[in-house]
């Protein structure tokens, strides 16, 4: 492990059932760099997500944070992840504003609500911002979930296939909240299918096979 290094992942290995997903997976993330997986259906990228926020076990193998092992359901890294999934974690009764309300809520660090609404009007939604979510569409809740992303102050961005019902306008708005990111000193793991507007100075890839 490099000094600098703040996230990374030794000889990783996941199975799911008697199928082996992957083997021996290992890279290492300074401050400000980004892991870009890809690979087919199946290969096991979200799986290997879930390993590095701390929600899996893998089966054999460890990630580091900061160069202290970690383990399921660490507590520091439950202090520094944001987890984005392929399908936003949204409560179709409640509006946008009270959905990123209650997720910063849970989060411990509650967003004000000056805060919550330049989130949204960031990503072109300040006029929706009060209808209930079950009227969204696909691509408008996905903005919610750039906007969540914004308003979280974790260093360490987990995005699952992020591009995903996004248009080109808010694929450019991703990109901006990558850059931002980056350039603070946070670190992301995403797994994608599509190129990921970053720059590629900052980004790495890995590629499984299924």
């Amino acid at each position: 492990m490099a000094v600098n290094d703040v996230l990374e992942a030794r000889a990783l290995a996941a199975r799911r059932g008697f199928a082996t997903l992957f083997v021996d997976v290992a890279f290492s993330l300074q401050s400000g760099e980004a892991l870009v997986v890809t690979g087919p259906n199946g290969s096991g990228k979200t799986t290997l997500l879930r390993i590095v926020a701390g929600l899996t076990a893998p089966a054999s193998g460890e990630v580091r944070w900061r160069g202290e092992p970690t383990r399921p359901f660490d507590p520091r890294l439950r202090d520094v992840v944001a987890l984005n999934g392929h399908w936003p974690a949204l409560k179709d009764e409640l509006t946008a504003e009270e959905n990123l309300d209650a997720w910063t809520a849970l989060t411990g660090q509650r967003a004000a609500r000056d805060a919550i609404a330049v989130a949204l009007d960031d990503v072109a939604l300040s006029r929706q911002r009060r209808l209930p979510v079950r009227v969204l569409s696909q691509g408008q809740r996905r903005r919610i979930g750039l906007a969540r992303l914004a308003l979280a102050k974790r260093t360490l961005w987990i995005l699952d296939e992020p591009l995903t019902a996004l248009d080109n306008e808010a694929a450019g708005m991703l990109g901006d909240l990558l850059d931002v990111h980056l350039a603070r000193g946070g670190v992301c793991v995403a797994a994608s299918h599509q190129p990921l507007p970053i720059g590629a100075a900052r980004t790495q890839t890995l590629a499984l096979s299924s």
